[in-house]
């Protein structure tokens, strides 16, 4: 964030410099404005792209999963032979899609956050090499 904040004032700066005097304008960097944030923002999208892919890939392979999980478990409730039997394989299967579910929205989390980051990274850098550049001006 600092990086960010270092670049949009010396960029402000250069602007005003430019209003104040037109001959003084830097338009190599007025350009580089656009062209850098297109590049940061188009990697950005593709990390997400990807990420978003993988995701949603896991999600319906555990979605089919816990299908043939309810799947199994009712044809063993139906297959019970006294109720405390069926109550049993309720049980199981209840209990069993609790630490799965549990251990899937941990999954997510880290995908979640593996995500923002390389989302975020293509930004970063792009920032920081900005306000490295403008410093030595």
């Amino acid at each position: 964030m600092a990086a960010s904040a270092e670049v949009i004032a010396a960029r402000t700066a250069l602007m005003v410099k430019g209003l104040t005097d037109p001959a003084g304008q830097d338009p190599v960097e007025l350009s580089l404005m656009s062209s850098e944030k297109t590049q940061a923002m188009a990697a950005s999208a593709g990390a997400l792209a990807a990420n978003a892919g993988a995701m949603g890939e896991r999600l319906g392979r555990d979605a089919l999963d816990e299908g043939a999980r309810a799947m199994q478990a009712a044809t063993e409730v139906a297959g019970a032979r006294t109720p405390a039997e069926a109550a049993q394989a309720q049980f199981r299967y209840a209990m069993g899609w609790w630490s799965r579910a549990a251990g899937q929205a941990l999954t997510l989390n880290g995908e979640l956050t593996k995500a923002q980051t390389e989302a975020l990274t293509p930004i970063h850098k792009t920032a920081v090499a900005n306000a490295t550049r403008l410093r030595k001006r």
